[in-house]
Formats: structure tokens, C-alpha cells, sequence
């Protein structure tokens, strides 16, 4: 995550502020169920408003080097992006699209007034139903596992294919490899120098000694539009089984083999301390996506996943005014703890199989 920036709104000097819309829309009165209470909650991108059985999204006029929310028309399309995509997964959450409206008297969702934004309107689901609450709360049963493996099976065998050009690919993901490292290599985060640099010599000498393998899986054309960002906390566990928030904001970043993604998937499950549960999806899975363990090509999307999740978590603390700063370096060393076992794993692998070679 790079530092961000958000930006001033067009529309005149009356034109209201992204303070007014969050004022707006956080109080109860606005939303025609009129609720008791509202919760509102600001992320990196966007704020969300839940307001009784609905939810509003409204993306924040933001700039990153990854994606531009920074005009009216982006952020509508950006909106529409969303609904659409996560409908693939979330049919009956994702709602539709709605403007936020504007005159004289006021602000109003919906309408046929000036166009000030727009929001993502879903149902609101219980958030005690999640993967990820599952994990934390020890009561996630094999039988919703192997449901929710059933369901990305069926996802991948569907999901569009995506074609990608073999050399850009490879000098891509030393490209990845590289920018992982500048941010953690960064003195004033504090982090463990010795043990990034090792990692990312692995993962270097992988993609060096194993581009075959690399190419060989876009030649069977596995790359999927996929989700991309498949995480215990996006998922859940109701009838019918619902993963929302795809990345939606760029098609380049869901341009996934699915094993990388189902690889990203073992690791959270592995930090919230579901590992037999990640263990029983990478096995529903094993042969839908051709996953052989001996060629560590598992193991290195998920060393390299660890590694981005490190970058992405220390970065946070480039932002002007982080939010929970305290947070992100504790994060970022677990995710590096990872990376460093699933590396010391895939070196055994890569120098096994070198000295199979040599006899």
C-alpha cells in the first residue's frame, strides 16, 4: 500500500464535502428504515453505513499508485464494477447502485437532483457468521468446509479465463518480488532485515529455477478472472454460502491462477489458527487445480503472499495519519514469520530436486 492521497471535490464551492456525505449518511433519519443506531465504518477506500437490514457503501475520493477513486465518474464506475463482479459469489447481498443526490435542501440517496456520488447498496449480513468468526470461535464444522470448497471449485471451473502474455509474466513477478523488498528493506520499520533478504532469495531462485512450471500454467490456461482477495472475513458461512468484497477496483489484480488464491486462503486460515480447515480445502481442491506439493509451486504463492501482506501491512504506516499504528509492524512480523517457514520449506524442495538432477 502506497501512500494515499485524497483529493478535493469538484462541483462548485457549495458543493458538499465528503464530510457532509459521511454526516449525512451516518445519521439515522436519512435511511427510510429510520434505525435506533448506526454503524459506520471507514476503511483504507471507502466508508460503510449500516443502516437496519441495508448497507451503504461510499467510496472515498482517494488516489493510490493501485487505483483512482479521485473523480465523480470513477468512483461511478468503480461502484458498478463492484456490484457486478460480486454478484458472481454474493447474488442476493449486492443490491444495486444509487446516487447520492443533492439541491438546496439538502442531501438525499436516490432521486432525480444533481449527482454528488454514488453508494453501493447490499443486504446486511451477521457478521457472526463469518469464516473468520468461525475460526476465532471454534465452531466451524468439516461439512461448511467442504461446502465452502465446493463453492470455489465450482467459482474456477466457471470463472472467465484470462490470457497472459509469457514473458511479461515472468519479469512480473520480479518485479513483485522487488517491490516487497523495498518497502520492508525500509530502516525506519524496524523489521528484520537478515530474514526479508532470505526470504526473498527463495522466492527469487523459485521463479529462476522453476519458470517452466510458471509458464506451463498459463500454457493450460489455469489464470481466471478470480476473486482477489479471498479471505476468511469475506466469507460467509450461510445459505447460501456468500464471499463479498472482490477486487474489483482492478482486473490486472484478479488476474489469478487459483491455486495463488487458494494458497492466500490457507495462509489467513493459518493465522486465525484454522490450519486443519485450510488443509481440508487445499485438499477438496488438490486436483480441480492441479496442485502437486512436490513442486513447491504452493508453497511459493503462499511465501509470496506472506510477504506481500507484510509490505502491505507495514505501509500503512506511510499514510499521513495512519489509523491503529500501533498494529501494522506487530502484523507485519507475523506474516514475515510465515513467509520465513513456508521459504525455509520450498529451499528444501529446490535443493532436493537440484541434486536428484545431478545424479
Amino acid at each position: 500500500m502506497e501512500p494515499s492521497q485524497t483529493l478535493p471535490q469538484s462541483g462548485g464551492q457549495d458543493a458538499p464535502t465528503l464530510a457532509d456525505k459521511v454526516r449525512f449518511l451516518s445519521c439515522p433519519a436519512t435511511h427510510v428504515c429510520a434505525p435506533e443506531q448506526m454503524a459506520v465504518r471507514e476503511t483504507h477506500m471507502s466508508w460503510v453505513f449500516m443502516a437496519g437490514e441495508r448497507v451503504y457503501k461510499l467510496k472515498k475520493p482517494v488516489r493510490f499508485a493501485y487505483l483512482d477513486f479521485s473523480t465523480l465518474d470513477r468512483r461511478a464506475a468503480a461502484c458498478r464494477a463492484e456490484y457486478l463482479l460480486n454478484r458472481r459469489l454474493a447474488p442476493d447481498v449486492y443490491l444495486g447502485v444509487v446516487p447520492l443526490t443533492a439541491s438546496t435542501s439538502g442531501l438525499a440517496i436516490g432521486g432525480d437532483r444533481p449527482v454528488v456520488d454514488w453508494l453501493v447498496v447490499m443486504r446486511r449480513l451477521q457478521e457472526n457468521e463469518t469464516l473468520e468468526a468461525a475460526l476465532h470461535g471454534g465452531w466451524l464444522k468439516p461439512s461448511q468446509v467442504d461446502r465452502l470448497a465446493a463453492t470455489l471449485k465450482a467459482f474456477y471451473a466457471h470463472a472467465p479465463r484470462v490470457l497472459l502474455e509469457p514473458a511479461h509474466y515472468l519479469v512480473g513477478w520480479q518485479d513483485a518480488l522487488a517491490a516487497n523488498c523495498r518497502v520492508l528493506f525500509n530502516a525506519r520499520f524496524g523489521l528484520p532485515q537478515g530474514a526479508v533478504e532470505r526470504i526473498a532469495q527463495v522466492q527469487r531462485r523459485f521463479v529462476q529455477k522453476r519458470s517452466a512450471l510458471l509458464l506451463e500454467r498459463i500454457h493450460k490456461r489455469r489464470f481466471v478472472d478470480a476473486h482477489g482477495d479471498l479471505r476468511p472475513e469475506h466469507i460467509w458461512l450461510r445459505e447460501p454460502l456468500t464471499i463479498i468484497d472482490c477486487l474489483e477496483f482492478d482486473a490486472t489484480l484478479r488476474a489469478l491462477d487459483p491455486l495463488d488464491e487458494i494458497a492466500f486462503l490457507h495462509l489467513e486460515c493459518e493465522r486465525l489458527g484454522g490450519l486443519p480447515a485450510a488443509e481440508q480445502i487445499r485438499r477438496r481442491l488438490a486436483h480441480a487445480l492441479d496442485d502437486d506439493a512436490r513442486s513447491g509451486l504452493f508453497l511459493f504463492y503462499r511465501s509470496h503472499r506472506a510477504m506481500l501482506r507484510a509490505r502491505l501491512s507495514i505501509a500503512h504506516l506511510l499514510d499521513a495519519n495512519p489509523r491503529t499504528p500501533e498494529k501494522w509492524p506487530r502484523l507485519a512480523r507475523v506474516y514475515l514469520t510465515f513467509a520465513a517457514a513456508d521459504a525455509v520449506r520450498l529451499e528444501r524442495i529446490l535443493g532436493s530436486r537440484g541434486k536428484a538432477k545431478q545424479r
